[in-house]
C-alpha cells in the first residue's frame, strides 16, 4: 500500500504517485495558508499562500496561474527550507512529480518562466528585510535584487486562504464555463 497524506478536506494524496483526481485547490490554499515560510524563523507567522499573491501580483497576466501555484506542491509536502532540500535529491523528484500532476490538474504552463523565478526572488528579499531582521549575512540568490518598496503585512491563515481561493477564482473563472 502506497502511503498517502490526508489533506484538510478529506482526501487522500499519495505523494509518490500523485493522480490529478485527488488534486483540490481547496486542499491547496489550506495547506498552503497554514504553512509558514521559513520553517517558522520569522518575527510573525507568514504563510506560503500569501507569498504566492505577492508573486502573483508581480508577474504579467498571462503568468498569474502559473505564479499563483507556484509553489502548490508545498501544500501536500510542506515547505523544505532550501538547504535541506538540497540534501534530498529524491524529495526534490517527488517535488517535481507532485508540480507536474498540479500542473496538468490546473491546465497550467511554465510555473518555472523567468518573469514567475524573478518575482518569486523579489519576494524572497522583502521577507527577509520585513520578516528575517536578525539574518543579516547576505543571501547569494539575492545578489543585485531589489526588494518590494512597501513593507509586507503578515495575513493571518484564515485570510491568506480566502485571498488565495478568491485570487484562483477570478485567474480560473474562464476554465468553470469551459
Amino acid at each position: 500500500m502506497t502511503p498517502y497524506i490526508s489533506t484538510y478536506r478529506g482526501n487522500r494524496f499519495y505523494p509518490a504517485e500523485p493522480r490529478v483526481e485527488d488534486i483540490d485547490i481547496e486542499d491547496i490554499a489550506h495547506g498552503l495558508a497554514y504553512t509558514c515560510r521559513f520553517n517558522g524563523q520569522t518575527t510573525a507567522f507568514y504563510s506560503v499562500a500569501q507569498h504566492s499573491l505577492i508573486v502573483c501580483e508581480l508577474v504579467p497576466e498571462s503568468l498569474k496561474r502559473e505564479a499563483l501555484l507556484h509553489d502548490a506542491a508545498e501544500a501536500y509536502l510542506g515547505d523544505l527550507v532550501k538547504p535541506l532540500k538540497a540534501l534530498l535529491p529524491e524529495f526534490v523528484a517527488i517535488e517535481h512529480q507532485v508540480m507536474a500532476a498540479i500542473a496538468r490538474a490546473f491546465g497550467l504552463g511554465d510555473w518555472i518562466h523567468p518573469d514567475i523565478k524573478r518575482a518569486d526572488r523579489i519576494a524572497l528579499a522583502t521577507e527577509k528585510r520585513d520578516l528575517m531582521p536578525y539574518s543579516v549575512e547576505p543571501w547569494s540568490e539575492l545578489q543585485d535584487v531589489e526588494p518590494l518598496s512597501q513593507p509586507l503585512r503578515p495575513m493571518s491563515p484564515k485570510l491568506a486562504k480566502q485571498a488565495f481561493l478568491d485570487t484562483y477564482a477570478r485567474l480560473f473563472e474562464h476554465r468553470a464555463s469551459d
